[in-house]
C-alpha cells in the first residue's frame, strides 16, 4: 500500500494494519511524529488525565521504556548520524522494542491498564523503513517476526513544520541528539512521510495539529481518546 506525500514522493508502509490483530484486554496508544513536535509532553497530559479518571496508565517511550531498551537507546540516539549501517539501526530498534513489549506493553495490556508510548513501530517504518531506505515491507516483517502482530488501538501522528521542530528540540537537547543533527532535508521529507502514513493508515492514526499551545493540542487529541474509551 501506497501513498504520494506532500513532495510527490511515494511512500509505501506495507500491510502491518490489514493484519492487525488486537490484544484482549487493555488500550494501547502511541503518539507519533517528527523531532520537537510535542510527542513527550503531550503523553505526559494524556497519561495524566486518563489517571484522573481512574485508569491504571502505563506511560513509556521508545527505544527504551524497559532496562534493557534503554540500554540500546543509548547506542541510538547518541553519537555521530552516520555512527549505523541503517540495517544495524533498523534491528537495533526491533531488538528494543521487543524488550519494551515484554517487560513492559504486554504485562500491563493484559492487565487491562492503558499503555501510552511516544513512540512505535511508525517511526521505524518512518525513519529506517523510508528515509534509511530499509523499506517498509523488511520493517514490517521483522515486526511480525519479533513481536507478532501487536499494533495501537489508536495512534496520534502530531504534525509540525519541521523547522519549528528543530527549534524546539533544540531548546531541550542534551547528548540525546542524534537524530536532530541529521539535517534539515532529512527533517522535511520526515514531516512529509508522518503526514502520508497519517493518511494512508487513517481507520487508525490520526493527524493532530501540534502548532498551537500545550492546551490547545491537548484539547484537539482529547475527543480521539474519548471515542476510543467509549467503544471499549
Amino acid at each position: 500500500m501506497g501513498l504520494r506525500g506532500n513532495n510527490g514522493r511515494l511512500y509505501d508502509y506495507g500491510p502491518l494494519d490489514d493484519v492487525h490483530m488486537t490484544h484482549a484486554h487493555g488500550l494501547f496508544i502511541s503518539l507519533e511524529g517528527g523531532e520537537g513536535v510535542g510527542k513527550s509532553t503531550q503523553s505526559r497530559i494524556l497519561a495524566d488525565r486518563l489517571r484522573a479518571l481512574g485508569h491504571e496508565v502505563i506511560l513509556t517511550r521508545e527505544p527504551g521504556g524497559a532496562p534493557g531498551a534503554e540500554d540500546i537507546r543509548r547506542l541510538l540516539v547518541t553519537g555521530e548520524p552516520g555512527r549505523w549501517h541503517p540495517m544495524s539501526e533498523t534491528l537495533l530498534h526491533v531488538a528494543a522494542r521487543v524488550e519494551h513489549v515484554a517487560k513492559s506493553v504486554r504485562p500491563a495490556l493484559d492487565r487491562g491498564a492503558v499503555v501510552v508510548t511516544d513512540r512505535y513501530v511508525d517511526s521505524t517504518r518512518v525513519y529506517q523503513g523510508i528515509l534509511q531506505g530499509i523499506g517498509g515491507p523488511v520493517v514490517d516483517e521483522l515486526h511480525r517476526i519479533a513481536l507478532g502482530d501487536l499494533m495501537p488501538d489508536l495512534t496520534l501522528v502530531l504534525d509540525l513544520p519541521s523547522t519549528q521542530g528543530l527549534a524546539r528540540a533544540n531548546r531541550r537537547l542534551g547528548d540525546e541528539d542524534r537524530y536532530e543533527r541529521m539535517g534539515d532535508a532529512f527533517h522535511a521529507r520526515l514531516r512529509d512521510a508522518f503526514v502520508a502514513l497519517a493518511r494512508t493508515h487513517h481507520e487508525r492514526c490520526r493527524l493532530i495539529d501540534a502548532s498551537g499551545t500545550e492546551e490547545q493540542v491537548a484539547q484537539a487529541i482529547w475527543p480521539h481518546i474519548q471515542t476510543l474509551v467509549s467503544t471499549r
